[in-house]
């Protein structure tokens, strides 16, 4: 599978010792041959994309290991396979090569701040959703232009990131996009005043906020909705029913909530589980 020929690669993390806290033991299950699943549990590895700049989802920390919710559900999804966490091979993932690199089979699964949509429904599979968020806009404290939704943001400059959900969004309101590699790329011209706002999804911008030291704030006024999926290959039906099952599972046995009180929900209140969409 995609973890025995990527190791070594730039923007990896071969997670030889566990990352944070250990959250869950791998389990002794056993898988039909020929499914996802069973090569998966028999290589006893697994690549996962993600983002590393991400705060609260993704974020690489001090010893270069990523930490975050999207984190935790793909430890969690490991678990479930029987792989272990230093198993795990983590993969940078940014917007514009998550599609891509499920296709070319560089990462097993994507758990990145995904949103499901059927343009990208097209070329790769999702599991999930396992969490809903909402676009919406951060600017600096204090909200000098009085921006309070993506309307006031028509004629002026805004900050995103290039191939997200929120650039396509945004372009409907201005067309004075600057589009970046990271979201955190757009925090200094915020600051300098060279772009009025950043926009994504509201839990991005809170992480980003929350580590500001009071710079910035979020205007708090969501006007999308952006369900968080699990990106796998196309057409892999039994390895995204296999997700779909480990995720509600996770919703009922609490263990969802657990991962969200300590990444998430050390700044934002404990949602309700969305429904997994079953299609």
């Amino acid at each position: 599978m995609a973890a025995v020929g990527v190791l070594g690669l730039a923007g990896c993390v071969d997670s030889g010792a566990p990352t944070g806290e250990e959250s869950a033991a791998p389990e002794t299950v056993e898988f039909e041959a020929g499914t996802t699943m069973a090569a998966l549990n028999e290589a006893g590895a697994i690549t996962i994309g993600t983002k590393f700049d991400q705060p609260l989802f993704g974020q690489v920390d001090a010893s270069g290991d990523p930490q975050g919710f999207d984190v935790e559900i793909g430890k969690l999804i490991a678990s479930k396979l029987g792989i272990p966490e230093s198993g795990i091979t983590w993969t940078e993932t940014v917007s514009s090569n998550r599609e891509p690199f499920i296709q070319s089979g560089e990462v097993d699964i994507v758990v990145a701040t995904y949103t499901i949509n059927d343009e990208r429904k097209e070329v790769i599979s999702f599991a999930g959703p396992y969490y809903n968020a909402g676009q919406d806009i951060l600017v600096l404290a204090g909200n000098p232009d009085n921006i309070t939704g993506p309307e006031d943001l028509e004629g002026k400059p805004v900050c995103t990131v290039a191939g997200s959900t929120s650039e396509a969004n945004i372009s409907e309101y201005t067309d004075q996009v600057t589009s970046l590699a990271g979201y955190a790329d757009c925090l200094p011209l915020v600051s300098s005043g060279q772009v009025a706002a950043l926009t994504t999804d509201n839990v991005i911008l809170a992480g980003l906020a929350d580590g500001s030291g009071g710079e910035f704030e979020v205007v708090g006024n969501p006007f999308t909705e952006e369900p968080y999926g699990i990106g796998l290959a196309l057409e892999d039906t039994e390895f995204r029913m296999f997700i779909n099952d480990v995720l509600e599972e996770a919703f009922e046995d609490g263990t969802w909530a657990d991962a969200w009180e300590k990444t998430a929900g050390t700044v934002l209140p404990l949602p309700d589980p969305p429904t997994v969409d079953r299609y």
